[in-house]
């Protein structure tokens, strides 16, 4: 499928401009919408390549930069130990409020967008898999696909590194696929543990995976990378976003 990759909006939001990049289907029609969160790098090439990806499978997809507050449009933090130092302070420094409010308006600039069908999903790596749960929590998200989220099970995310995600869980009416790896050290087993026993607390609709594979398994870029595992776990995803966002 040929894709438009070199789209990109500057949405207005309280914290200032919001740089959001677009990946669609170039031919004609609407197509079902995704939110792609990135981990704390911002939208790096391994970034760009998943939403490619995504788009690829006829989707329309739209991937904010979440530290817009702190960083000039278009940043991308290297993945080093400055980069990583960077991205770890700003996830502790910006709000979680400011997360939630900026879920809020690139859902509704996903919505508007022409060639999205009315149907949204959302999906992430990392930091990003906790923003699209968070955003996930807005009624008008269907499904989402969650991976190796961070700091889900410790609520410790944003200002003062303390979030009540695990406390609105009871709140989520979307389906959600949380996918882990077993030798993450950024959620041990006590913490998945949780998240799951939350799931089955408020009894959410969810499906859950767990593989033997490193943090970023996903990111292919570094030693991490889990190509036979990438191929599965986006399958799961593509799978789940078919059902429900096309049924």
């Amino acid at each position: 499928m040929i894709l438009r990759s070199d789209e990109y909006d500057d949405l207005p939001t309280a914290g200032g401009l919001m740089r959001t990049h677009w990946f669609r289907p170039a031919g004609e029609g609407r197509f079902p919408g995704l939110v792609l969160y990135s981990e704390i790098y911002q939208v790096t090439d391994p970034i760009r390549r998943l939403a490619a990806f995504f788009a690829g499978h006829g989707y329309v997809v739209a991937v904010p930069e979440v530290y817009h507050d702190y960083e000039a449009p278009g940043t991308v933090l290297r993945y080093d130990a400055e980069g990583t130092a960077r991205g770890n302070d700003l996830k502790f420094t910006k709000p979680v409020a400011g997360f939630d409010a900026d879920a809020t308006r690139v859902i509704g600039a996903l919505l508007v967008h022409p060639a999205c069908s009315g149907r949204v999903g959302t999906i992430g790596v990392c930091l990003g898999g906790h923003l699209a749960y968070r955003a996930a929590l807005d009624p008008r998200v269907s499904a989402a696909a969650l991976f190796y989220p961070t700091d889900i099970h410790s609520g410790t995310l944003g200002a003062g590194r303390s979030d009540d995600s695990l406390v609105r869980m009871a709140e989520l009416q979307a389906e959600t696929m949380f996918v882990f790896g077993r030798q993450d050290p950024h959620v041990p087993f006590a913490g998945r543990e949780a998240i799951r026993a939350r799931l089955e607390a408020v009894d959410a609709r969810y499906e859950w995976h767990e593989v033997n594979a490193q943090h970023a398994f996903l990111r292919d870029e570094g030693p991490r990378y889990d190509p036979a595992l990438f191929v599965a776990a986006t399958g799961w995803a593509l799978a789940l976003f078919d059902r429900v966002l096309r049924g």
